[in-house]
This record gives C-alpha cells, sequence and structure tokens, in this order.
C-alpha cells in the first residue's frame, strides 16, 4: 500500500502565500517524478509543476515565477511554495508520484487533493 498525503491549503487573500506538502509513504522501493496538479471548478485537472528525481523542474506558463517546486528525497515528500496568489489559482491541489513499489509494480498515484481559496 502506498499514500500520499497533502496538507497546506486554505483560503488566503489574493498576493498572498501558501505553502503545500505532500508525503509519500508504504511500500516504495523508489519514486521518480513527483508533481502538483490543479482542478478548478468546471475545468480538467492541470499540471501545475512536476520535479524529477534529479530535480528538474518544469512549471505550467500561468505560474512561473510565482510557485516553486522542490522535493526531500530523504522523506518522500514534494512541496509547492506558492507566491503572490491569485483568485484565479484557486482550485483543488492534488499531489502525483510516479514510482516504484516494493513489490516491483510501476504506478501512479494520487494524493487526496487539498482546498487552495483565493479570495478577498
Amino acid at each position: 500500500q502506498v499514500q500520499l498525503v497533502e496538507s497546506g491549503g486554505g483560503l488566503v487573500q489574493p498576493g498572498g502565500s501558501l505553502r503545500l506538502s505532500c508525503a509519500a509513504s508504504g511500500s516504495i522501493f523508489s519514486i521518480y517524478d513527483m508533481g502538483w496538479y490543479r482542478q478548478a471548478p468546471g475545468k480538467q485537472r492541470e499540471l501545475v509543476a512536476g520535479i524529477t528525481n534529479r530535480s528538474k523542474t518544469n512549471y505550467a506558463d500561468s505560474v512561473k515565477g510565482r510557485f516553486t517546486i522542490s522535493r526531500d528525497n530523504a522523506k518522500n515528500t514534494v512541496y509547492l511554495q506558492m507566491n503572490s496568489l491569485k483568485p484565479e489559482d484557486t482550485g483543488v491541489y492534488y499531489c502525483n508520484a510516479h514510482l516504484v513499489t516494493t513489490g516491483g509494480y510501476e504506478y501512479d498515484y494520487w494524493g487526496q487533493g487539498t482546498q487552495v481559496t483565493v479570495s478577498s
């Protein structure tokens, strides 16, 4: 069993900051890519930021310069620092990990999601 548990969402005013965390636990052999996705009401889930196991990062154009993704491999944890938040950043943020389990299965796992609301 593998679990991804997110934390750090909430309500913030425009221009504010939030830091999301996602910890992976369970029968993990190795984690390759990790990332954050978001889904706004009535829209499809989209990639916000991704990071490889060698810490190469990529970002959606809409968040470049405002968001920073990082990871702590020793803790199997990925973070998303979100600055200068805008109302259009509102949505449910999901953590994703592409990993190999101790049983040898390679699979994508998802967290349960954490709500981020940017509003005055």
